[in-house]
């Protein structure tokens, strides 16, 4: 499972904990279904307020840029005293705080940072604060070398634009076989049998094993809202081949590029990579894209026409003009 501890910055949910308070942006998180979670940063005086108060704090910057809508705050003083802004303080009763406090190990000096929303918001929001702040307070080991495995990923994320459940990983990965067994039919909460290997916090591989079996492969079109005439037009060669008789398969691929800058220390894969490209998508050494001969386009059956402002390239049947 995915390990929130990192830089001694650990994640602290403590939605059970502020459960029924008044401050309205918690209060709210919790009734939509979300959570409520914190940072307890040890000497706390080393972030001013400003950093943390929109529009111009640094920090909050993160947290939005990250999707969250704000990002609350606490400080701890003698005798588990704390200054926060008023509504939180009037939101919580005092044994909520003080509970909140123990929930986070809390000491004098600390600095609590609370986002609330969807928790996949949240975690993002907090993680981009964490990485920010790690840099930010030095406390990055870069002489360490960590590696980790991350399993155990859900099925499914939910799409707020499109207001329904997507793979994410992609539709072909397999659920795990305990959870299908015992969900029902209901894939909504299966967790995936994806893996990804992570090096001093960089994902350096990944990959799944593959749904073999047209049923678990229909369930999965159905939970992600694919209609049956859809999957059919789409993936029906796919579907056939499962009732055909594949093979249990799955594999991984690994990033040798990014090793290959962990192991440089480079910031960037363009400084190890044998062709990068530049920020207009040109390759340096060959000079690409460059001129294509009409000839050459007329054998791949394509046209260069002009669209508004862009150069676009498109099929066209056997033996048509390739120079429009």
């Amino acid at each position: 499972a995915v390990a929130w501890h990192r830089y001694g910055l650990e994640f602290v949910d403590v939605s059970s904990t502020v459960s029924g308070c008044t401050f309205r942006v918690f209060a709210g998180a919790l009734a939509d279904g979300g959570c409520v979670k914190l940072i307890r940063v040890p000497e706390g005086k080393r972030i001013s307020n400003s950093r943390l108060k929109p529009p111009k704090g640094d920090v909050v910057a993160e947290a939005v840029a990250a999707g969250a809508a704000g990002l609350a705050f606490m400080r701890v003083g003698a005798d588990g005293a704390v200054d926060a802004a008023k509504p939180i303080k009037e939101g919580l009763s005092e044994q909520q705080t003080a509970d909140l406090l123990a929930a986070a190990g809390a000491q004098e000096g600390d600095l609590l940072l609370l986002a609330a929303g969807h928790t996949s918001i949240v975690n993002i929001a907090l993680d981009r604060i964490r990485q920010y702040l790690a840099k930010d307070l030095k406390l990055i080991n870069y002489s360490a070398h960590k590696l980790l495995w991350i399993t155990d990923w859900p099925m499914f994320e939910w799409n707020e634009d499109d207001q329904r459940l997507e793979a994410l990983h992609h539709p072909f990965t397999a659920p795990s076989p305990d959870d299908v067994a015992a969900a029902g039919g209901d894939l909504r909460s299966c967790r995936a049998q994806a893996y990804d290997m992570v090096y001093n916090g960089v994902e350096i591989g990944g990959g799944s094993l593959r749904i073999y079996r047209r049923d678990v492969q229909q369930l999965v079109f159905d939970t992600i809202g694919l209609t049956h005439e859809e999957a059919q037009a789409k993936f029906g060669y796919l579907l056939e081949c499962f009732e055909l008789g594949a093979p249990p398969h799955g594999g991984i691929a690994f990033g040798l590029d990014r090793l290959a800058m962990l192991f440089a220390g480079a910031p960037s894969i363009r400084d190890v990579i044998a062709f990068p490209k530049t920020a207009q998508a040109q390759c340096a050494l060959t000079g690409a894209p460059a001129y294509v001969a009409d000839e050459q386009l007329q054998d791949l059956h394509l046209a260069v026409r002009q669209d508004g402002s862009k150069v676009v390239a498109a099929a066209v049947a056997a033996g048509g003009n390739g120079s429009s």
